[in-house]
């Protein structure tokens, strides 16, 4: 690792045999750069959105597509994309940032069964969505990763950029300034609720969060650093009585 280089970590643990998976990603010298800002604002966009879209009854092809959304928005307005942002989708310029799918199913198995089976939707054959390791609708009582991401892969996008189809809402030069950063990704475990969801993982989310604790801050926040829980961008912190977090 060197200065300025961007850390992604994917890792979990078991409790009463159950499985965890978390991905956080992080300056390595604990200050993000505009560039890094930029690409982590936008994945967690898309992250904080789908968790609060999630609910019985909304299918998971469509949170893929909601987290594409905001991925590649925010690539726009930081000049790395131009045009229209629903032709990007129709053109799977997505697929092309975040080629894996969104989340899994977690439970005993960190990959849990149910994704694909009998009575079930069938994979849907698209570049990124491909990748999705369910398509079903969601109900109440799933446990399903949210981990949308936004990687620079040149074995992806440098064919792109010769592509008219693909090159014509890419911008050469903004996207080559960003090809040796490697990417982002960010991972909660999340509950489907009666009427929503909740997120299991108490982690640092937002730039400041990161930075701050990585400065030396303690974690949570609220009652050690004067920030209450409200203002954090995590969900279960401060929800009495949830197993395994400290609420002061």
């Amino acid at each position: 690792m060197s200065d300025g280089d961007l850390l992604l970590f994917d890792m979990g643990c078991e409790y009463y045999r159950y499985g965890s998976d978390i991905t956080c990603s992080w300056p390595v010298n604990g200050r993000f750069t505009k560039d890094q800002a930029l690409i982590y604002t936008a994945v967690l966009d898309a992250h904080s959105s789908v968790i609060a879209a999630m609910k019985p009854g909304v299918s998971w092809p469509d949170m893929h597509t909601l987290a594409y959304r905001r991925i590649l928005s925010g690539l726009k307005m930081g000049g790395l994309l131009q045009g229209d942002v629903d032709g990007m989708i129709a053109a799977d310029i997505g697929g092309l940032f975040m080629p894996h799918g969104l989340g899994h199913l977690i439970g005993i198995d960190t990959h849990d069964v149910g994704g694909y089976g009998v009575g079930f939707p069938p994979r849907i054959q698209r570049p990124g969505y491909k990748s999705l390791r369910t398509a079903r609708v969601l109900e109440e009582g799933m446990i399903i990763t949210v981990e949308p991401g936004c990687y620079f892969n040149p074995v992806l996008l440098l064919p792109a950029l010769e592509n008219p189809q693909h090159s014509k809402y890419l911008v050469k030069d903004a996207i080559m300034r960003f090809m040796k950063m490697g990417g982002v990704r960010i991972e909660d475990n999340v509950v489907v609720t009666a009427d929503g969801s909740l997120s299991l993982t108490d982690v640092p989310r937002t730039v400041q969060e990161i930075e701050a604790v990585m400065a030396g801050k303690a974690w949570p926040f609220a009652g050690i650093q004067g920030v209450s829980v409200a203002e954090t961008q995590n969900s279960i912190a401060g929800v009495p009585d949830a197993p395994g977090v400290a609420v002061v």
